[in-house]
């Protein structure tokens, strides 16, 4: 063995082992590169790939089984439901490493990701480390929705979509975590079908753990292909943000209430409009005037046809996101508030297993 193979090998001895987890469905376009992304990691230390299957109607099971193939790291397990808190869970269960990435399969990682996550846990002390949702494009209406995803115009100030400085949060894109803290809280709650990360985060934050957002960590984020399917991804968002209103009494703010606050005052204002006074009309002009304003400095750089169409990328967002809100059944949060897990404090009886930290070289650390 010469020195270069020594010198890898106990880096690899320092580092923890990595269990990233992957759920899928529908994903042919990106799952191979999304995986491979991962694979190619600059990471010394012992990874595996789990990837939970929902039951595609493409080809995503076949591409699946042939990285399988080829990578002895990758390995599948089902999940019938489709649902993307279930495959969470089932891949945590089939994953076996102290340190847990969570990877969608239209997600592709930065090449040190993993490197920067694992020394931010140990460098913070953190349950779990996140960063930015960095949208990218590859055609003229992707590249509009990516503008408008990364703009304050289309998603506020939302650090993990446009940025900001390394610090504690509320909770973080996908995220990166001890398995200590995922398996004391018992992993995902399965009947927020979104917003399951928003759950989990602060079930650990109420139990003590910390919750770290860092903007050197970066996914690039494959946005929707059409308007269509923006606007229900959209609208799903709404619907489950006022879900976790409900949830959770005073997580809302002005950022949340401002979609469903314009969708009140533009459809009034169109009503009005037409039936009472054209003077009505201002509000839902004004509204269009203020999203092709703001696309200017989002669309810096962008084709001419991409440009063009980012003022229909954010009228999707914001109008399905208000509608989506707006229309959100008290059932379904009562459904939820009922499914609600209390937070499992270190050391407590609930415990899955026993606490401790987790250092740079993945042991657990046992606390007195």
């Amino acid at each position: 063995m010469n020195a270069k193979s020594d010198e890898q090998s106990a880096a690899a001895q320092q580092t923890p082992a990595v269990s990233v987890i992957m759920p899928v469905l529908n994903e042919e376009r990106h799952l191979r590169g999304a995986v491979l992304a991962i694979l190619a990691q600059e990471y010394a230390g012992e990874m595996e790939v789990v990837i939970a299957l929902g039951p595609s109607t493409d080809r995503t099971d076949e591409i699946a089984a042939e990285l399988v193939r080829e990578d002895p790291r990758v390995h599948t397990v089902p999940n019938p439901t489709g649902r993307t808190p279930a495959a969470l869970n089932a891949a945590i269960k089939a994953s076996s490493h102290p340190v847990v990435v969570r990877v969608d399969g239209h997600g592709i990682l930065s090449a040190d990701y993993i490197a920067t996550a694992v020394r931010l846990l140990a460098e913070t002390g953190a349950q779990n480390v996140g960063g930015i949702m960095h949208a990218e494009g590859e055609n003229d209406w992707e590249h509009a929705v990516a503008a408008a995803m990364t703009s304050k115009i289309g998603v506020g100030n939302a650090a993990f979509h446009t940025g900001g400085e390394a610090a504690p949060a509320e909770t973080v894109y996908l995220g990166v975590f001890r398995r200590e803290a995922l398996e004391r809280q018992g992993g995902y709650n399965e009947e927020f079908i979104r917003a399951q990360d928003w759950e989990l985060n602060f079930r650990i934050r109420e139990a003590g753990g910390l919750i770290w957002f860092s903007p050197q960590l970066k996914v690039s984020y494959r946005p929707r292909p059409s308007v269509r399917a923006l606007a229900k991804q959209y609208k799903e968002y709404g619907r489950w943000r006022h879900v976790v209103a409900r949830y959770h009494e005073g997580s809302i703010n002005l950022r949340y209430l401002a979609p469903p606050t314009a969708v009140c005052l533009i459809v009034a204002g169109v009503i009005v409009g037409l039936a009472v006074t054209p003077w009505a009309l201002i509000v839902p002009g004004g509204y269009a005037l203020a999203i092709i304003a703001g696309s200017l400095p989002a669309g810096r750089g962008l084709p001419a046809k991409a440009r063009l169409q980012i003022p229909v990328a954010l009228a999707t967002m914001h109008m399905s996101w208000g509608w989506g809100f707006l229309t959100s059944p008290r059932a379904l949060a009562r459904k939820v508030i009922a499914s609600r897990r209390p937070a499992v404090l270190p050391g407590s009886a609930e415990s899955t297993e026993s606490t401790g930290d987790v250092d740079a070289s993945g042991e657990g650390v046992r606390r007195a």
